[in-house]
């Protein structure tokens, strides 16, 4: 019997996933637990309908996300921080500062886990900044972290 599985379910198959699967197994285990159901013309036509659905959307975050992408490198981002006079920084910048300063800018929600640095930065100068959003968009962003009280 072919089913449609609506759950995940661990060595059988993934959710959305169409799979031949013994009778017994399907009605007896899959069916009443609420883990699949049976694969008629119309269950497919509603999933290809899902599916559609869920790569428009898809689609669209991707687009989205790559006009955010182009939107964050127009920008040189500068951060004022507490620092020593050999550059070495009272404390360190991470990902939220980062995210922080970025949403200041743009006027825009930034979440810091798009944000991607290896540690956190100590000293002062200019870096490269590894951006990774939703939908498999990434690329990288100038950050200049400035002494506070000087140009």
């Amino acid at each position: 019997m072919k089913v449609v599985f609506l759950k995940d379910v661990p060595k059988m198959g993934k959710k959305g996933e169409v799979k031949k699967v013994s009778d017994g197994y399907a009605r007896n285990f899959l069916i009443p637990k609420g883990l699949a159901v049976e694969a008629t013309p119309d269950v497919l036509k509603r999933l290809e309908k899902q599916k559609a659905a869920q790569l428009e959307k898809e689609r669209r975050i991707r687009q989205e996300n790559e006009a955010l992408l182009s939107e964050m490198k127009k920008h040189l981002y500068k951060i004022k921080v507490k620092a020593g006079d050999s550059g070495k920084l009272f404390g360190a910048l991470t990902s939220s500062d980062i995210a922080r300063t970025i949403s200041d800018v743009l006027d825009k929600a930034i979440d810091k886990k798009w944000i991607i640095l290896d540690k956190p930065i100590k000293m002062l100068g200019l870096y490269d900044i590894d951006v990774k959003l939703p939908g498999g968009v990434s690329g990288k962003i100038k950050v200049e972290i400035l002494q506070e009280g000087k140009s």
